[in-house]
């Protein structure tokens, strides 16, 4: 009897749970609140007496549900809910939940379903990601991405979209804008190819994917957010995809861990860096309350020229700090900008921050350019700042674009800007107008008075300076000079048949400062002799990590000191050794310049010196007869070491005909020079525009002097660097995008031919490919994303190779060997990875060294690179002596093609046929982001031979081709395996075998 009594609570406890049961769990709701759905989840627990449960709304967040009751199919509970009191009533069975919640104003429906506890299965192993587990930070270890996604909520959301549109709209775009990289996802209508779950979009977003670079800039939690931002945002819209639900199965299959990762905090290392005193660059100069609204004009693509005719551009504006601290520019409160294309103070300005680094190697951000922040005090128009000295008046004579503005700079004769003077903290600008020299420094007395002290030497010439509007006041001390009123603005006219030193104050109308106030005006030539305490004298040290020798290349990582006093960014942009080969100057594209001594060191020690600082996008250098020359965005500077102790003291404007817009794009890319010392650079043109200037989308040429510069060539896009062949030609690398179906190689010979950007400046009328030149190669995206710069390979220490060419990528961190031919006049070839060679970084430039006879490559992580890994790298690639598994020479006749290796190959491997794959197809050259893959073919290989390194692959209907593939895994006569994959092009065929 007492059996079956305890059989019977057993059953009676068997039925209670299973009661309970069917309710435990997570639920997925939504609540109607009339005008839109809220999203929410609710959890049921049961702790063996009592029921247990929450809902975590999207917007009000996790609210426990009190009272909560369960039976005969029935729930209830309470919740409050921003202080509202509301009733959970309704009916909830195995699978659904149908109720309301109950206010005394309202009653809101509530529906919904059970989340699946069944494990979710989903298939990553074949997903190629960009970076490898082992490649990741560590604080990509033990994550709780588990916890991540349950917490998706409206803060997440809101996070995501501050990201999405700092981060990634700029190439994805949106459902009504497209993005600027076209051939980029769209979230809202096309498929994902690794995943679009949360955690599959996570090592998307972590590691890389196709033309998709790792975010590295971004912590995981940020990552969650941007994945949670366009899953709701974007995916939600997609029918071709259905977005998996965050169920318990769901999150049960995710790794396990318990780290959130760092805490969130401002991520704006463009902010945080000094800079030094100065800082060039574009800038917009708004008063951040009374200042135009900024704008940029919408697609498609070609964006239309916006009317900027109002706005105060300074294009190479030379912004100072005027407060005294430490910090450089970025902390100041006070600044002046000068613009050293018109000669005039463009304005000065006080607030707490400097800009609002809005730029795309500043902080980023595409199709936009700097702005000041806070109280513009005064300004100056656009237009030239001193009078034309031979007539006097201020009519504007130079270059006008199509959308009324004018750029470049004033006639030399006119104006001449020479450079600058940095002594401690004082910035001295030097310039002339007519026969005058003059020095100029700026300065700042508390609480809004800006100075202006000026020694003008003697001349003849009409000297008139515009000095703001009239709207302020201006005084003056100092002898030879008079300010007058005219026209709503005060002028300074100047009397310099003897030399004059004058002090101005600028400040507010109704400011009661007194002239007396000022001190008397000083002689600036003290700060011009280098005779200040240096800027930089730290001396950095770090050391090199020897690469593996496993294959025959070894890539060594000459670390770079990302731990420094002025948090640079180290985003290494050239390099180039001085006649003692243990020492190489770089420059970054934050403005520095570093010294790097110990390159031949036997004990592997490197030390670094910060030179120079505050240059415009540095992303060039060469080095001339022991003195350092640098591409710059509005000049090519050489710098000046004034008392020898290395540091820049003098930045002399070797060169500054350089046209300069706001766009974000015309890039200034390398650096070279011919046997009579001219130099060589290529200037970008505008992204998904029309060019508005002549120097748009060039390959330029500055004569030895500095004079002149004269356009070689034109039709670039997006030219990053030049290469100077041994027979003085040229090749410029271009990037794939609007008239571009693909990345080009192109082998510039003579001057004035046409390169195939349409929105270059003054294109030819026809816009077919019979009107431009084709390039050496058409370089498939899969191959490269970003070629860079093109290097001869100059040393005995790479074997086979030397003699050869390499292109160096951008895009994907590494190394291309190029099998270049000329057939008929044409220049033609094909492009091939060396193995092994992988960096952290894209590279930019390499130089070999001429003592070890080694290549040194540097490089960035930014816009259009996949490996950024770290910020800027300085790498040392060694040939091993190994067996080179690549042709290195490539001919392509009517019915075969022939590769010459380095080593004897195997016959009976080489004459097999399926050891090898060759497929071709076209590309459609239009105003069109890239192209798609064409006429597609497979082509049939009828017979394969060798004869010692002598590979032959006859080919019946082998013709003229954009795009070539050969893929082969054969043998050479040890038993080395040699596989690779060439990608080419074939413009025309040898007629003689």
């Amino acid at each position: 009897m007492k059996r079956r009594y305890l059989y019977l609570l057993f059953a009676i406890a068997l039925t209670n749970c299973s009661k309970s049961r069917f309710v435990v769990g997570n639920w997925t709701i939504s609540v109607n609140h009339g005008n839109y759905q809220e999203e929410a989840t609710m959890v049921i627990n049961h702790d063996g007496k009592n029921y247990i449960g929450s809902i975590n709304f999207y917007e009000s967040g996790k609210i426990k549900i009190d009272s909560l009751k369960v039976s005969e199919n029935q729930i209830k509970g309470s919740l409050l809910i921003d202080k509202v009191n509301y009733q959970l009533k309704g009916q909830i069975d195995e699978e659904r939940v149908s109720a309301q919640l109950i206010s005394k104003k309202r009653s809101l429906p509530v529906s919904g379903e059970r989340l699946s506890e069944e494990k979710v299965f989903i298939d990553r192993k074949n997903i190629e990601y960009n970076l490898s587990a082992k490649d990741l930070e560590k604080t990509e270890e033990n994550l709780d991405h588990a916890g991540f996604i349950s917490e998706f909520d409206v803060n997440t959301f809101v996070r995501g979209e501050r990201i999405y549109n700092a981060t990634c709209i700029n190439c994805h775009g949106n459902e009504e804008n497209e993005g600027s990289i076209p051939m980029s996802l769209k979230f809202w209508s096309e498929r994902f190819k690794a995943g679009h779950d949360s955690f599959s979009m996570y090592q998307t977003v972590t590691r890389g994917f196709g033309s998709m670079p790792p975010q590295v800039s971004l912590s995981p939690q940020e990552k969650y957010d941007v994945i949670h931002y366009i899953q709701k945002e974007f995916v939600s819209k997609n029918k071709n995809v259905v977005l998996q639900k965050v169920s318990p199965g769901y999150l049960a299959s995710l790794p396990k861990g318990n780290s959130r990762g760092p805490a969130l905090k401002p991520y704006q290392p463009w902010a945080d860096m000094d800079y030094g005193n100065f800082l060039i660059n574009t800038y917009e100069l708004v008063d951040e309350k009374s200042g135009l609204p900024r704008y940029h004009s919408p697609g498609p693509s070609p964006f239309p020229d916006e009317d900027y005719s109002k706005n105060n551009f300074a294009y190479k504006g030379i912004a100072v700090r005027l407060d005294k601290g430490h910090g450089g520019v970025s902390k100041g409160k006070a600044w002046m900008v000068f613009d050293h294309d018109l000669m005039r103070v463009a304005g000065a300005y006080t607030g707490e921050g400097f800009i609002d680094w809005n730029a795309i190697l500043l902080n980023d951000k595409h199709e936009t350019y700097p702005r000041t922040i806070g109280t513009l005090h005064f300004e100056t128009p656009v237009g030239p700042g001193w009078a034309n000295p031979a007539t006097g008046n201020f009519d504007d004579p130079r270059f006008v674009a199509r959308d009324g503005r004018a750029f470049g700079p004033l006639p030399k004769s006119w104006a001449n800007y020479k450079g600058l003077y940095h002594h401690e903290d004082q910035v001295i600008i030097s310039y002339s107008v007519g026969e005058s020299d003059i020095l100029e420094k700026f300065g700042f007395l508390e609480p809004y008075v800006f100075t202006r002290t000026l020694n003008i030497s003697p001349s003849k010439s009409i000297l008139k300076m515009r000095v703001a509007k009239a709207t302020s006041q201006v005084k003056i001390k100092g002898k030879g000079a008079r300010l007058i009123e005219e026209n709503g603005h005060v002028y300074l006219t100047i009397n310099a048949e003897e030399p004059v030193k004058i002090t101005l104050a600028i400040m507010p109308k109704d400011s009661e400062f007194k002239e007396t106030s000022l001190a008397e005006p000083e002689s600036l030539l003290k700060y011009t002799m280098g005779k200040g305490k240096p800027h930089y004298p730290e001396i950095l040290k770090t050391d090199v990590t020897e690469g593996k020798e496993d294959g025959p290349f070894a890539v060594d990582q000459l670390n770079i000191p990302f731990e420094n006093p002025w948090a640079c960014r180290m985003k290494l942009s050239g390099i180039d050794f001085f006649q003692d080969p243990n020492k190489a100057a770089a420059c970054a594209t934050d403005g520095d310049i570093w010294l790097i001594s110990g390159f031949l060191s036997p004990d592997g020690e490197l030390t670094w010196q910060r030179i120079g600082s505050g240059l415009f996008q540095p992303l060039g250098i060469k080095i001339v007869d022991e003195k350092i020359y640098v591409t710059c965005r509005d000049q090519l500077v050489l710098l000046r070491d004034l008392n020898d102790d290395l540091e820049t003291d003098f930045y002399e404007s070797f060169n500054h005909d350089h046209q300069v817009s706001d766009h974000f794009h015309e890039f200034a890319m390398g650096l070279q020079t011919d046997k009579e010392g001219n130099f060589y650079y290529a200037k970008s043109g505008r992204h998904a525009r029309e060019a508005l200037i002549p120097q748009h989308g060039t390959l330029l040429k500055v004569s030895a002097d500095g004079s002149k510069t004269d356009i070689i060539a034109t039709g670039f896009r997006a030219a990053n660097g030049v290469c100077i062949n041994p027979d003085g030609s040229f090749i410029v690398t271009d990037q794939q995008g609007y008239w571009n179906p693909m990345n080009r190689i192109n082998w510039v010979k003579g001057t004035g031919k046409f390169y195939g950007n349409m929105w270059g400046y003054n294109p030819p009328k026809d816009s077919s490919r019979a009107a431009m030149e084709q390039p050496l190669v058409w370089v498939d995206m899969n191959y490269d994303r970003s070629p860079s710069e093109m290097v001869w390979v100059e040393s005995e220490k790479w074997g086979a190779l030397n003699g050869g060419l390499l292109s160096l990528s951008y895009g994907y961190g590494k190394i291309q060997y190029v099998l270049n031919e000329t057939v008929n006049g044409q220049e033609q070839g094909a492009v091939i990875d060396l193995p092994g060679v992988k960096f952290l970084t894209g590279v930019m430039r390499g130089r070999f060294n001429p003592a070890d006879g080694q290549l040194y490559a540097c490089g960035m992580s930014a816009w259009g690179t996949n490996q950024m890994i770290r910020g800027g790298g300085l790498y040392r690639v060694r040939y091993t002596g190994k067996t080179i598994p690549i042709p290195l020479k490539m001919k392509v006749f009517e019915q075969k093609i022939v590769l010459e290796f380095d080593s004897i190959l195997d016959p009976i491997v080489a004459a097999d046929v399926s050891k090898f794959e060759v497929k071709t197809w076209d590309l459609l050259r239009s105003k069109k982001y890239g192209s798609d893959r064409l006429n597609k073919k497979t082509l049939r290989i009828s017979k394969a031979e060798s004869q010692g390194n002598r590979l032959e692959l006859s080919i019946n209907d082998l013709e003229k081709v954009d795009v070539i593939t050969i893929d082969y895994k054969i043998k050479n006569s040890k038993g080395e395996p040699l596989n690779g994959s060439i990608q080419g092009t074939i413009h025309e065929l040898n007629n003689s075998f």
